[in-house]
């Protein structure tokens, strides 16, 4: 999963978010969420799904989607609360 933000905060937040949702529903990744990372790209790695947080300059730089092209495109709904 790839998702973007407007800023490195912004990238910071999804990535917790992803993590404190999956952690509610007791999926734990087998890496954290630093609140301090400024790198602009956080993976948080879910064994059999991978969540990619990018600040949006730094994905439009390393083009995942370019690399994984062949890959199946699933588009992911957010769940109605």
């Amino acid at each position: 999963m790839i998702a973007s933000g407007n800023s490195l905060r912004q990238a910071t937040a999804i990535a917790q978010a992803i993590q404190e949702d999956l952690e509610k529903q007791k999926i734990k990744t087998l890496s954290k969420v630093s609140p301090n990372d400024e790198s602009g790209w956080i993976a948080l790695d879910y064994v059999s799904v991978i969540a990619h947080a990018f600040y949006k300059p730094v994905r439009e730089f390393y083009s995942l989607e370019g690399l994984w092209s062949d890959a199946k495109k699933v588009r992911v709904l957010s769940p109605k609360k």
